[in-house]
């Protein structure tokens, strides 16, 4: 594992530099909150640890339903897989705007 140090608007880049897989942005660092900006390809699945462990579990099912709820947001939305992998307008059912 490497652990790195970075402040604020600095950057991570994966893969080749010339060509990289995707950046790492820190967007902002308010008290113990760190926002952490990804960009990478629409092809490249990024998740939330307790995301990717639920799509782990669900794995077996044939149409799981998700309740997904965002931090500081009570308000709840079910997805089914499809909606969860293919998300609409290109986001990531895990990204929000920075």
């Amino acid at each position: 594992m490497l652990v790195i140090t970075r402040r604020e608007g600095e950057e991570v880049v994966i893969g080749d530099p010339e060509n990289p897989i995707g950046v790492v942005r820190i967007a902002s660092i308010k008290g113990d909150r760190v926002r952490v900006a990804f960009e990478f390809p629409r092809a490249v699945s990024v998740h939330r640890r307790e995301v990717a462990d639920q799509i782990l579990t669900e794995a077996g099912d044939e149409s799981p339903t998700v309740v997904v709820v965002r931090p500081g947001d009570e308000s709840r939305s079910e997805q089914t897989t499809a909606e969860r992998t293919h998300p609409p307008a290109g986001r990531h059912a895990d990204a929000r705007s920075v």
